[in-house]
Formats: C-alpha cells, sequence, structure tokens
C-alpha cells in the first residue's frame, strides 16, 4: 500500500511538473518580451528629449541670428562720442543686460584678435603680410561671431594675417 501511495505522489508530482513548466516557459517569455518593451522605451524617451534639445537649439539660434544685428548697433552706439553722458549710460546698461540675457542663454563671442584663423568658426574677408605675426593669425575683427556650444550662429569677420 505504501508503494502505492510513492507510485500515486511521484505520479502527482509529475504531472504538477509537466503543468509548470509551459508556465514557467511562458513566463520567461513574458519577462523577456517586458524587458525589451522597457528597454525600447527609455531610447525613445532618450531620442525624444535628444531631438527636442536640438529643436530648441535650432530654434534659439535663428532668433539669436535675426536679433545679432541689433546687438552690434548698441555696441556701436557705445562708441559714438556724446555730451550726453546720461544717454551714454543707458545706451551702456541697455547694452550690458542684453548681453547678460544672450550668455544666459549660452550664447558666447567667438574669440577673434590674436587667435588662430579656423574656418568652422572665422570668415576671412581680408589677409595682410605681417613678419612679425604668425601664420594665419587674426589681427582684425570686422564684426563680431556668436555661437551656442558648437553651434555657430554668425561666423566672425576677420583680418589674416600671412
Amino acid at each position: 500500500m505504501a508503494e502505492q501511495e510513492k507510485n500515486e505522489e511521484v505520479k502527482e508530482k509529475e504531472k504538477i511538473t509537466e503543468s509548470v513548466e509551459p508556465m514557467q516557459q511562458e513566463l520567461d517569455e513574458l519577462t523577456d518580451r517586458y524587458k525589451r518593451v522597457l528597454a525600447e522605451f527609455e531610447n525613445h524617451k532618450k531620442r525624444s528629449q535628444k531631438e527636442r534639445d536640438n529643436l530648441y537649439n535650432m530654434i534659439l539660434a535663428d532668433i539669436i541670428g535675426n536679433i545679432l544685428p541689433i546687438l552690434d548697433n548698441l555696441e556701436n552706439a557705445v562708441k559714438v562720442e556724446t555730451k550726453d553722458e546720461e544717454f551714454k549710460k543707458g545706451i551702456e546698461l541697455v547694452l550690458k543686460q542684453f548681453q547678460d540675457t544672450l550668455k544666459a542663454k549660452g550664447v558666447e563671442e567667438i574669440k577673434t584678435v590674436g587667435e588662430t584663423f579656423d574656418p568652422e568658426l572665422h570668415e576671412a574677408v581680408s589677409s595682410i603680410q605681417d613678419e612679425t605675426k604668425g601664420e594665419k593669425e587674426i589681427v582684425q575683427e570686422y564684426r563680431k561671431g556668436y555661437k551656442i556650444g558648437t553651434k555657430v550662429i554668425r561666423h566672425s569677420m576677420v583680418v589674416v594675417a600671412n
């Protein structure tokens, strides 16, 4: 009788094992699918964030590119000699506020005079021969250039030596 009970127990365990195996396989498949979908979703989030950042920087660069002539005019206005010091002080304050706002948005001037000419950043409008200057050294700036990070908004117009 004991042996018959053992056989029945063994058969019962085998039935349970047989019914658990497909369930375990299905669970493994679902877990794998879940991990793949989760990874895909994370990649999608990263890709979307990168696209949004690129779009924001493109729009910002476009807007700032349209505003830069105003900044140039303010800088020129500050250079003009005038008897009205209060007026000049007001222009200087507006210029400073303008520059601070651009800096807060990540806009920076492209360095020119004394730097080596880089066609990615500078636009050569003239060249001179000067033995005291180095090869492709920028000696004068006609118009300031600006960039956001590595994206050039407007190239600097410069004079290059040698």
